[in-house]
């Protein structure tokens, strides 16, 4: 017999070779850290369907990783089971008629009988999904159909015929092990069959892993797109819209029907595997060219909540190369790419058909005033989530020149929670996704029209201007994923009763703006919430505190250091990131990237901010000043007064609070800033930067390392704090009743130019329009400032209190200048 084992040992070793000289796989999960497989415990690998070649990649992968030999025996207790795998699935009737089914092995039998016997016997069973070009079905081609590793069973020669196809695009996934003996502890009953509930109850758990895991790696089956977009035609809401456009235009249906065909041939992707394969290859090149790496953070849950979830992709907008970057780490980790929400403009030559292959369906900025349009991209997105596809979209509508998450347009969102409420059966979950760069791609052309250059429209020839960049460096690139929002859960916390009313394509009830505007609140402040500190943001940060972006180097390294503790100490996010190494490192990453400059001197190099570089970096300060906007409150209040009463401190910052909430997305409600700026009272206590006397809190005295310190971090809001102050200034020097929200925005616009300009403020998004419309809508939901019945904004005296507090915070030469301006003006 050891003969004949040694025999087939070797024959299996040598067709194993043979089949790695064609296949070539991808494998995710088979990391010893991921695993976590304790090496006192035996190890057996379950993969789903019976197959050969499956048996020779599983032992291939497991050699290449390390892990234990799926060709070992599988020592339980006193007995060696032969191989220390097992098929969930086996092949059952004629040899060529045979057929895979359900079926619970012998090997599975033995290891439940031990394991109920001897309660210290306990066996890690690692589930392994196997894919041989992971491709989804499509109605289109028999030939494909029939070649593609998709949810049919293939039978030998299908096999056969997709390795051929499809084996060096194989993907493997090793899953977490379950243990043997939690399922056999876990009684149900004290009968005398506990280890026959076991045995199915275990294989039960593994069939339902097996198909989460394939639906989150291949998604639904695809339709064709003609039939797709057929289909859009037919649907009842699209065709009413059709008979009243055709009614209301004097034409005949068909012309309609026909135009609205156009409009979905328009929108529809058109998904290709063989294309997303060629992207990813082009794409593996691109990032090793541009980017020093690609750190990925939670992508555990992603392929988790991918089992049983729609999944809505809905990453910030900094950069073209977001979508590419998400459905490139998506499919790299086995997780179906999504279908991807892009902007008409995008449609162009060469680069449309090939972003259409790849999962984007394009969208026209607005179609308010086309019922038709809306009709046929509403039925084509409910289609899409009541099948079960994942959709990708960014709720800022446009990319952020400033680095600061923009304030979110709610339309996708709408049209998603209405396509819920028409079909709530296939459960939806938002996967908020930071996408952090040490150097944007575009910081330039933003640099040029933050200065108001007028934005450049897409086009192929910029495409190929672009292809330089190949030559520059732009550092790491960081992909967070946050914590899921679950439409489920959030209706029913929003409006219980939703379930109680019945929904069609037109029906929208009267709560339905309000829940959409908190979901998009929701799903920015938890994107904030995932964000990336880096060295380059960390550089910004301080040295854009500074009066001349200068700092000598040692001490601009320890206050890094000092900053990134500070936030360690009370994490903003579970899911935050953090660099590694400290200041002094930082420092010479952002010298090497070429965006700070180094003046030597004897007594110490200063480091400093040059030309555009200064005005860039506040690009990416503004990736995270939202983790110190509460801090930098409290030592903002200190900056013009020795001494404070916490009481004071506290009631000051929360009273401000609710504006740099919204603006910045923080997540800390009303009822909990006041107990975080305790907690954060307390942390500057310890680390020496206020101290107490009494019920009062003091500054370090002037001059010294940490007054400085307290200084730097105070800066870091108060340019948020001034632009408050200049709608304020205005809107008190105008009157109440002499101007609207409109006038006051552009009259702040252009006061915090000036101002900009007469104080040397490197920072474009000082005058941003939108900030300070942004901030007047908020300055009316507080009842600070009401309108008249000619739309005049008027206020109380709750104003007059918050200019005498800005006395606390703002220096009085700001103060002096912008009332100056004002009554000039």
């Amino acid at each position: 017999m050891s003969h004949f084992l040694g025999l087939s040992s070797f024959f299996f070793t040598i067709l194993r070779k043979i089949l790695f000289f064609w296949v070539k796989t991808e494998v995710v999960g088979n990391d010893k850290a991921f695993l976590q497989l304790d090496p006192d415990k035996p190890v057996c690998y379950v993969l789903q369907y019976s197959s050969f070649s499956s048996r020779l990649v599983l032992e291939q992968e497991c050699l290449a990783a390390d892990l234990p030999s799926s060709q070992a025996p599988l020592p339980i207790g006193d007995k060696d089971i032969r191989r220390s795998f097992f098929f969930l699935y086996s092949r059952q009737g004629q040899w060529f008629r045979k057929r895979q089914s359900p079926t619970v092995t012998e090997r599975l039998k033995q290891m439940v009988h031990e394991a109920g016997l001897n309660p210290e016997i306990d066996v890690q069973i690692v589930p392994v999904s196997l894919l041989w070009g992971r491709e989804p079905e499509k109605q289109k081609s028999m030939f494909k159909m029939l070649l593609s590793d998709s949810w049919s069973v293939a039978g030998r020669l299908q096999k056969f015929l997709i390795i051929l196809i499809h084996g060096r695009s194989t993907f493997v996934q090793f899953s977490k092990p379950i243990s043997l003996q939690a399922i056999v502890n876990d009684k149900k009953s004290d009968t005398e069959n506990n280890e026959e509930i076991a045995t199915r109850k275990l294989a039960r758990i593994l069939r339902v892993h097996f198909r989460r895991t394939r639906q989150a790696i291949l998604g639904p089956d695809l339709s064709h797109r003609r039939t797709l977009v057929q289909s859009l035609i037919h649907s009842t809401a699209v065709k009413d819209v059709i008979r009243e456009t055709a009614k209301e235009e004097d034409i005949s249906p068909e012309k309609v029907k026909a135009r609205a065909i156009k409009y979905g041939d328009e929108i529809a992707s058109n998904l290709s595997m063989t294309v997303i394969r060629f992207l990813s290859r082009i794409l593996s090149w691109v990032w090793n060219k541009i980017y020093n790496g690609v750190n990925i953070r939670n992508i555990e849950t992603v392929q988790e909540i991918a089992k049983e979830n729609t999944v809505i992709y809905v990453p910030c907008h900094r950069s073209h190369i977001d979508y590419l970057l998400l459905s490139y780490v998506l499919y790299k980790h086995g997780v179906m790419v999504p279908h991807i929400a892009a902007g008409i403009n995008l449609n162009m030559p060469i680069i449309g058909p090939l972003l259409r292959r790849g999962g984007a369906f394009f969208m026209r900025r607005s179609f308010k005033d086309n019922k038709l349009y809306a009709a046929i991209f509403n039925e084509y997105l409910y289609q899409m989530f009541s099948k079960g596809y994942s959709v990708e979209y960014f709720v800022e509508g446009g990319r952020s020149r400033t680095g600061r998450m923009l304030q979110p347009r709610p339309g996708m969102i709408a049209m998603t929670v209405r396509s819920y409420l028409r079909n709530s059966s296939k459960p939806i979950a938002f996967m908020p996704v930071y996408v952090g760069y040490e150097k944007v791609l575009e910081g330039r052309t933003y640099l040029g029209e933050l200065r108001g250059k007028k934005k450049e429209k897409e086009s192929v020839f910029g495409l190929f201007r672009s292809l330089s960049n190949l030559r520059k460096s732009f550092g790491k690139v960081n992909v967070n994923f946050g914590e899921p929002i679950y439409l489920t859960e959030f209706l029913n916390q929003q409006q219980p009763q939703w379930k109680d009313q019945a929904y069609d394509a037109e029906y929208r009830p009267k709560w339905l703006n309000a829940v959409v505007n908190d979901l998009a609140d929701e799903i920015t402040t938890r994107i904030n919430d995932a964000s990336s500190i880096n060295p380059i943001n960390m550089t910004g940060l301080i040295l854009l505190s500074t009066a001349k972006q200068s700092m000598d180097e040692k001490i601009l390294a320890s206050q890094m250091d000092t900053f990134s503790n500070l936030l360690k100490q009370m994490p903003y996010s579970p899911h935050i990131s953090y660099p590694d190494g400290c200041g002094k490192d930082w420092l010479e990453y952002a010298e090497e990237m070429g965006l700070i400059s180094r003046q030597k001197q004897s007594l110490g190099d200063i480091i400093t901010l040059e030309g555009n570089n200064a005005t860039l970096m506040t690009y990416y300060r503004n990736n995270i000043l939202h983790l110190y906007a509460v801090p930098a409150l409290v030592a903002s209040l200190f900056q013009n007064n020795p001494m404070m009463k916490r009481e004071k401190v506290v009631f000051l910052v929360s009273s401000i609070y609710p504006y740099i909430k919204a603006e910045l997305f923080i997540h800390w409600s009303k009822d909990e800033i006041d107990d975080v700026i305790e907690q954060w009272i307390d942390i500057l206590i310890s680390n020496d930067l206020l101290h107490v006397e009494g019920d009062s809190l003091c500054r370090p005295s002037t001059g010294s390392a940490n007054f400085v310190l307290l200084s730097v971090l105070a800066r870091f809001i108060i340019q948020t704090i001034e632009r408050y102050y200049i709608s304020i200034a205005v809107l008190r020097n105008q009157g109440p009743g002499v101007i609207d929200a409109t006038e006051l925005e552009e009259q702040s616009t252009q006061m915090a130019q000036r101002m900009s300009i007469l104080y040397g403020l490197n920072a474009p998004e000082f005058f941003d329009k939108s900030l300070f419309r942004h901030f007047i809508a908020n300055l009316k939901e507080n009842n600070i400032i009401t309108e008249d019945e000619d739309g005049k904004l008027v206020y109380t005296d709750k104003l007059a209190a918050v200019v005498e507090d800005a006395k606390l915070v703002l220096n009085a030469e700001m103060r002096q200048s912008v009332l100056q301006v004002t009554t000039l003006s």
